[in-house]
């Protein structure tokens, strides 16, 4: 019974972030898994640079994650935008 917990709690959290693998939904190629995983750690970074300039008080290090975070977000629309067929 724990087990089937655990389970419907994990399905929650996934459909709260909204970000489940699109390899549940079907086979992904071995470049659409790089760049799944690719978008997946920029994302991760950018939640780490928003995390740090909200901690940050050193206004040159604040300039520094801006910049970070702007490189990121233009790398992250790139890989939004789907290659064409």
């Amino acid at each position: 019974m724990a087990r089937g917990w655990e389970s419907k709690g994990v399905e929650a959290q996934q459909a709260e972030k909204g970000q489940t693998p699109p390899s549940s939904k079907r086979k992904l190629t071995a470049q659409e898994a790089a760049r799944w995983r690719e978008q997946e750690n920029l994302r991760l970074a950018r939640e780490a640079i928003l995390n740090q300039l909200s901690a940050s008080h050193n206004p040159v290090r604040h300039k520094q994650l801006e910049e970070a975070l702007k490189s990121l977000e233009a790398r992250l629309a790139d890989l939004a935008v789907e290659p064409p067929h």
